[in-house]
Parts: structure tokens; sequence; C-alpha cells
């Protein structure tokens, strides 16, 4: 039988002009590779072009080649481009403090293949999720910042994310606020989830306050980390609606059902490839 062909992800931004689009194809078909997904966007707002190809190539076709083909259009437009081999699953650390509802969300649907990643690791400031994470046969790394101090623990930290080769952190609703040595060390590598009634309800008990002021929204927002606390580039959001006769519990209750879900969304968007900076924003292929 024929060998499988490999799958690429392409991405790309530059400044927007004519011919771009046409320029790719013909650099993809060139290299006998078929594009099977393409999508685009011009920002009238920057001038930035962004633009994500998934192709199929033969076996002949590596990434170091494919990439010496297209170098010639990608300085000739001034890309700022990435390829992606989809055989290589992107390799992931989860972080996570006391409350499991995310972290226990993304343990299910790692072990059913949903999401395209190889979890390496789970990484807590506390003791809590230990015997749920190693009964998924995963190892789980114990790093209290009380007894270490901030900056030994982020130190530490940073350490296992150098030694397992780590492509993405997602903070399951880890409780702790990142420097900005390391938010920037790890770049667009970090996505964190947390409820979107920020900035009306700060800190403590948001939910009991949110219900005292007695709101009919309420949702989660997964964005990437960045120095600026929770207003990194937004990858995801969603809503519900409540209403007067639910308990501060049942509010609970529904926004982390919504934070499962935004979270897994804006992870399985960055895992496949389809979330572009811009700025202060993104774009997300879906």
């Amino acid at each position: 039988m024929p060998a499988e062909p490999v799958r690429f992800v392409l991405t790309l931004s530059c400044e927007d002009r004519r011919g771009i689009v046409a320029a790719v194809a013909n650099s993809i078909a060139s290299q006998d590779c078929n594009i099977v997904e393409s999508a685009q966007y011009g920002d009238p707002d920057s001038g930035r072009f962004f633009m994500r190809v998934s192709f199929s190539a033969p076996t002949s076709v590596t990434r170091a080649s494919f990439e010496r083909g297209f170098l010639p259009v990608a300085t000739g437009y001034n890309f700022d481009w990435q390829l992606h081999d989809l055989t290589v699953k992107p390799r992931v650390m989860i972080l996570v403090s006391k409350m499991g509802h995310c972290l226990n969300d993304l343990l299910y649907r790692n072990s059913i293949g949903q999401l395209p990643m190889e979890l390496v690791s789970v990484v807590s400031n506390h003791e809590q999720m230990r015997r749920r994470v190693e009964g998924e046969g995963l190892p789980y790394h114990f790093l209290p910042v009380e007894d270490a101090g901030k900056e030994a623990q982020e130190a530490a930290l940073l350490a296992l994310v150098d030694k397992e080769r780590i492509d993405l952190v997602v903070l399951a609703r880890y409780m702790q606020v990142l420097s900005n040595e390391l938010s920037q060390r790890l770049s667009g590598r970090v996505i964190n989830i947390h409820h979107s009634f920020l900035p009306s309800f700060k800190g403590a008990r948001p939910y009991q306050r949110a219900h005292e002021r007695g709101v009919k929204l309420i949702g989660a927002t997964a964005h990437y980390v960045t120095a600026e606390l929770d207003e990194g580039p937004i990858i995801e959001q969603d809503v519900a609606r409540v209403d007067h006769s639910m308990s501060a519990e049942e509010m609970i209750a529904i926004g982390r059902d919504i934070e499962n879900a935004v979270l897994a969304r804006a992870i399985k968007f960055h895992l496949e490839h389809r979330v572009l900076i811009n700025g202060s924003r993104t774009v997300v292929f879906r």
C-alpha cells in the first residue's frame, strides 16, 4: 500500500498586499503538495494579513525541504511564518491549585484522544490533585510557593518546562500570578482560564458578589498570559444566562461548566495552530 501523505499546517502574517494567497498556493502546489483547508483575514485596523493553510504532502517532502522551497516566497513578502508537522503532537503541561474541575475535564478529554497533544505532566502548588493525576499514569510535580518563595518556585517550574520540552502550559485554575519575567519567557505558550466578571468582581468570592449584584450573564474567558494580569490576547469566551431564582452555588456550578468548555476549545484551537496573535487581539480560524 502507498504511504499515507504527511499533513502540515502553515501559518503566516505580513503587511497586507495583493498576490499573497496566489503566491502561497503556487508555492505549495509547486512542491507537489495539496491544500485541504485554507483561511485568511486582512485586518483593516492594523493593515496586517493573516493566513492558515493545512496541506498534505508526499512522503518525499520533509519539513526542512518544504521550508527551503517556501523561503523565496516568505522572504519576498516578508512573512512572519511557521510550519507545523501534524505528526508531531505538542507537549503540554497543566498547572493547577485546589480547584480540579478544569483539570478533571482535560484529563478525560486527553484519555479519549479529543485533544491533539501529548500531556506530559501536571504541576501544582498543593497536594490535593495528586491521586487523581497519578491515577491517569501522569507525573505530578509538587512545587509549593510558601516553602521556597515565589522566585525559587518559578525557577523550579521553568526548569521543568525546559527539561520536559514543553510547548504549551495550561493554567487550569492555577491560583498563582505568574511573574512578569516568567510571562515574558513563555510568551504565546501559556493559556489561562478565568470567569468573565472581570474587571467588575476581582479577588475572592466573585460569584457570591456577582449574585449579590444580580448579574444576568456569567461566563468564562481563555487568553494567553502576559505581564498585564488577565489582559492577554483573548482566544475564546462563552456565557450563560442566569436569573434571580439561582443561588450563588448554582451560579458557581454553571460557571465551572463554562470554564471547562471554553478552556478546552481554546487549547484545541492553539494545538491545531488556528490562533494567530494580532497585537493585543487574536485571529482565530475556526
